[in-house]
Protein backbone atom coordinates (compact mmCIF):
# COMPACT_ATOMS: atom_id res chain seq x y z
CA UNK A 1 0.00 0.00 0.00
CA UNK A 2 2.90 2.18 0.82
CA UNK A 3 4.36 2.07 -2.47
CA UNK A 4 0.58 2.83 -4.09
CA UNK A 5 1.24 5.78 -1.97
CA UNK A 6 4.43 6.92 -2.90
CA UNK A 7 3.35 6.47 -6.84
CA UNK A 8 0.08 8.31 -6.29
CA UNK A 9 1.69 10.76 -4.61
CA UNK A 10 4.52 11.81 -7.51
CA UNK A 11 1.44 11.69 -9.83
CA UNK A 12 -0.63 14.28 -7.67
CA UNK A 13 2.69 16.22 -7.20
CA UNK A 14 3.04 16.71 -11.38
CA UNK A 15 0.11 17.57 -11.80
CA UNK A 16 0.21 20.12 -9.04
CA UNK A 17 3.45 21.75 -11.06
CA UNK A 18 1.37 21.62 -13.91
CA UNK A 19 -1.48 23.22 -12.84
CA UNK A 20 0.79 25.88 -11.17
CA UNK A 21 2.92 26.19 -14.79
CA UNK A 22 -1.32 26.69 -15.78
CA UNK A 23 -1.48 29.19 -13.71
CA UNK A 24 1.26 31.10 -14.08
CA UNK A 25 0.83 31.07 -18.42
CA UNK A 26 -2.84 30.87 -18.46
CA UNK A 27 -3.67 33.64 -21.42
CA UNK A 28 -6.97 34.68 -19.52
CA UNK A 29 -7.96 34.88 -16.07
CA UNK A 30 -10.66 32.51 -16.94
CA UNK A 31 -8.05 29.78 -17.25
CA UNK A 32 -6.13 31.09 -14.21
CA UNK A 33 -9.76 30.80 -12.37
CA UNK A 34 -9.76 27.40 -13.48
CA UNK A 35 -6.31 25.82 -12.84
CA UNK A 36 -6.92 27.13 -9.23
CA UNK A 37 -9.81 25.07 -9.07
CA UNK A 38 -8.00 22.31 -10.39
CA UNK A 39 -5.37 22.82 -6.88
CA UNK A 40 -8.12 22.96 -4.94
CA UNK A 41 -8.85 19.13 -6.53
CA UNK A 42 -5.62 18.45 -6.00
CA UNK A 43 -5.49 19.27 -2.42
CA UNK A 44 -8.65 17.09 -1.95
CA UNK A 45 -7.11 14.10 -3.48
CA UNK A 46 -3.88 14.60 -1.25
CA UNK A 47 -5.89 14.57 1.81
CA UNK A 48 -8.21 11.68 0.74
CA UNK A 49 -4.80 9.67 -0.40
CA UNK A 50 -3.31 10.03 3.37
CA UNK A 51 -6.16 9.32 5.06
CA UNK A 52 -5.95 6.02 2.75
CA UNK A 53 -2.47 5.29 3.59
CA UNK A 54 -2.65 5.65 7.02
CA UNK A 55 -6.27 4.51 7.89
CA UNK A 56 -7.55 7.60 8.61
CA UNK A 57 -10.99 8.45 9.17
CA UNK A 58 -11.01 11.62 10.83
CA UNK A 59 -10.21 13.42 7.60
CA UNK A 60 -13.49 12.76 6.20
CA UNK A 61 -14.97 15.73 7.20
CA UNK A 62 -11.65 17.95 5.90
CA UNK A 63 -12.34 16.09 2.77
CA UNK A 64 -16.10 17.33 2.95
CA UNK A 65 -15.15 20.77 3.57
CA UNK A 66 -12.83 21.33 0.91
CA UNK A 67 -15.18 19.72 -1.79
CA UNK A 68 -18.18 22.33 -0.62
CA UNK A 69 -15.30 25.10 -0.71
CA UNK A 70 -14.16 23.86 -3.88
CA UNK A 71 -17.90 23.25 -5.20
CA UNK A 72 -19.10 27.05 -4.10
CA UNK A 73 -15.76 28.66 -5.55
CA UNK A 74 -16.47 27.09 -8.77
CA UNK A 75 -20.38 27.66 -8.89
CA UNK A 76 -19.45 31.24 -8.09
CA UNK A 77 -16.82 31.66 -11.00
CA UNK A 78 -19.05 30.50 -13.29
CA UNK A 79 -21.97 32.82 -12.04
CA UNK A 80 -19.68 35.58 -12.95
CA UNK A 81 -17.64 34.51 -15.98
CA UNK A 82 -20.61 33.76 -17.90
CA UNK A 83 -21.59 36.79 -20.44
CA UNK A 84 -25.25 37.31 -20.63
CA UNK A 85 -26.98 40.21 -22.19
CA UNK A 86 -28.82 42.57 -19.52
CA UNK A 87 -32.77 41.51 -20.60
CA UNK A 88 -31.78 37.73 -19.96
CA UNK A 89 -30.81 38.02 -16.52
CA UNK A 90 -34.33 37.25 -15.12
CA UNK A 91 -36.39 34.65 -16.43
CA UNK A 92 -39.76 36.02 -17.84
CA UNK A 93 -43.53 35.21 -17.18
CA UNK A 94 -45.45 33.73 -19.84
CA UNK A 95 -47.42 36.48 -20.68
CA UNK A 96 -44.10 38.21 -21.76
CA UNK A 97 -43.32 35.54 -23.78
CA UNK A 98 -45.99 35.94 -25.64
CA UNK A 99 -45.97 39.98 -26.38
CA UNK A 100 -42.69 39.33 -27.02
CA UNK A 101 -43.55 36.29 -29.70
CA UNK A 102 -46.72 38.52 -30.80
CA UNK A 103 -44.94 41.58 -31.76
CA UNK A 104 -42.02 39.28 -34.17
CA UNK A 105 -45.26 38.04 -35.65
CA UNK A 106 -46.41 41.67 -36.17
CA UNK A 107 -42.97 42.77 -37.52
CA UNK A 108 -42.96 39.46 -40.04
CA UNK A 109 -46.35 40.58 -41.39
CA UNK A 110 -45.56 44.41 -41.61
CA UNK A 111 -42.50 42.97 -43.32
CA UNK A 112 -44.35 40.99 -45.79
CA UNK A 113 -46.67 43.54 -46.45
CA UNK A 114 -44.20 45.91 -47.31
CA UNK A 115 -42.56 43.40 -49.55
CA UNK A 116 -45.92 42.65 -51.57
CA UNK A 117 -46.69 46.24 -52.07
CA UNK A 118 -42.87 47.03 -53.56
CA UNK A 119 -43.47 44.18 -56.01
CA UNK A 120 -46.69 45.02 -57.13
CA UNK A 121 -45.55 48.90 -57.46
CA UNK A 122 -42.72 46.85 -59.31
CA UNK A 123 -44.97 45.10 -62.08
CA UNK A 124 -46.99 48.43 -62.35
CA UNK A 125 -43.88 50.57 -63.53
CA UNK A 126 -42.74 47.49 -65.56
CA UNK A 127 -46.31 47.17 -67.23
CA UNK A 128 -47.36 49.87 -69.89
Amino acid sequence: MRTVGLISACMIAIGAILTIIRVEKGPSSLDRIVALDIISNILIIAVALDAAVNLRRETIPILAALALVGFISSVTVARYAAVEPREARRIKTPEEVAAEEEALRREEEAAALAEAEAKAQRDEEIAP
